[in-house]
């Protein structure tokens, strides 16, 4: 049987941004906004229990996809700072629905995601 390596989906991190708006409606009770970061059309918010990415598609953007990812389905995680020749860092979850992995622009601190994420995923709730 052969692996699938290919990331289901790939994202970049460009800079972190306040909450967007329109999030809180998208939250169910006693969930909270942890940190917001800015894609190249949109954005990602992580919460207390998911990660939600907003993608705007086509040319005018009016199409939008939600990705919601519940902490629960993250299986390993992984990350990369940035070298002297490297553009961006790397964040990369494996997950029950497969292989995500997030660019990370030099704005964004990819070890304050890791921490993160390991807070999430390991932490008490």
């Amino acid at each position: 049987m052969t692996v699938e390596t290919a990331p289901i989906t790939a994202w970049t991190f460009v800079a972190e941004t306040p909450i967007p708006n329109d999030i809180p409606a998208m939250l169910v009770e006693g969930e909270r906004p942890i940190a917001a970061f800015k894609t190249f059309r949109d954005s990602a918010v992580f919460t207390d229990r998911r990660l939600i990415v907003r993608d705007a598609q086509g040319l005018t953007g009016k199409k939008v996809e939600m990705y919601s990812l519940p902490y629960s389905a993250i299986n390993m995680w992984s990350s990369e700072n940035a070298g002297t020749l490297d553009l961006n860092a790397e964040l990369e979850l494996w997950t029950r629905a497969g292989h995500i992995k997030i660019k990370v622009g030099k704005a964004v601190d990819v070890r304050r995601l890791d921490h993160l994420i390991a807070h999430v995923v390991l932490g008490a709730r």
